[in-house]
């Protein structure tokens, strides 16, 4: 593990120790939950932007050819053969 340093408000020490003590955990432990909560939250909004940026690509571009979708395989192959 690696240690850190961090600063609190009289408020937040005072608020996360009532917490570890209802708790029964240490204040690291209660802290390092608090951070992978953090952490889960922005990988999902990473995967949500993802997504959101996809779907608005999604339709976005034409090729022109009616049945691309469904022989999309000879088309590549006939392009790779070029």
């Amino acid at each position: 593990m690696i240690r850190i340093q961090v600063q609190l408000t009289e408020e937040q020490y005072a608020a996360l120790k009532e917490i570890v003590a209802k708790k029964k955990i240490s204040m690291a432990e209660l802290i390092r939950l608090g951070v992978e909560q953090v952490v889960a939250a922005n990988v999902n909004i990473r995967e949500q932007e993802h997504i959101q940026r996809a779907l608005k690509a999604a339709g976005r571009f034409h090729s022109g050819i009616n049945d691309l979708s469904s022989n999309h395989d000879a088309y590549l192959a006939e392009d790779l053969s070029k």
